[in-house]
């Protein structure tokens, strides 16, 4: 599973960590990730984040 960086403020996302604070559980992918989840540390939306090359 792909890592996503936020364009706004560098925090990233890595599926096998998840985001326990949001309620989304270690394994789940960026693409499964709910539409209305937001950056944990900006609240940027989604559409900021980009694939890690």
């Amino acid at each position: 599973m792909d890592k996503y960086v936020c364009d706004v403020c560098g925090y990233i996302y890595d599926p096998e960590k998840g985001d326990p604070d949001a309620g989304v559980a270690p394994g789940t992918a960026f693409e499964d990730l709910p539409d209305d989840w937001i950056c944990p540390e900006c609240g940027a939306p989604k559409d900021d984040f980009s694939k890690v090359e």
